[in-house]
């Protein structure tokens, strides 16, 4: 059988998300796991998540290291809890900020992987750091502080 993604533990009322949401038919379906103490995510930009020809879409890089950071913040606040990682349901958090460095462009014709490190976990924040690297080559790297979304908090329908 095969392990649960975080995004797969999140409640229903928070699964739509563009990026990670498995309820959205048109999202882009991240799904993060614990590789150690580091988190990963393997994805394959589509032909659409052009920038120019041959190269990936900042845009895209910015929506899959913000969205993975979220499920791997998820992930870490589940563990610092004492939560098993195969049973949810994981907290949701938002992003309060993102910061990404584009350090080369990155290929559309390969499998791109995000590998995150958790910084910190303090209260309801968690920092997170990311490489997306193509072909074995780190192209961007992103930081990223995100906020649990209070329990009191309902999304609209």
């Amino acid at each position: 059988m095969e392990r649960p993604a975080f995004q797969d533990l999140y409640p229903d009322h928070w699964a739509h998300c563009y990026g990670c949401g498995r309820l959205n038919e048109h999202g882009l379906h991240i799904r993060s796991f614990w590789d150690g103490d580091e988190t990963v995510a393997t994805l394959v930009p589509r032909p659409h998540h052009t920038a120019i020809p041959g190269f990936v879409y900042g845009g895209y890089i910015a929506s899959v290291i913000d969205c993975h950071s979220t499920g791997s913040a998820a992930a870490a606040a589940h563990r610092a809890a004492g939560g098993d990682p195969a049973v949810g349901p994981y907290p949701r958090f938002l992003t309060g900020t993102l910061k990404v460095e584009y350090l080369k462009p990155t290929p559309i014709d390969s499998p791109v992987e995000l590998r995150s490190t958790i910084a910190e976990v303090k209260g309801r924040k968690v920092t997170v750091a990311t490489n997306l690297s193509s072909r074995g080559v780190v192209c961007a790297r992103g930081e990223a502080v995100l906020v649990q979304v209070p329990d009191t908090w309902e999304p609209k329908a």
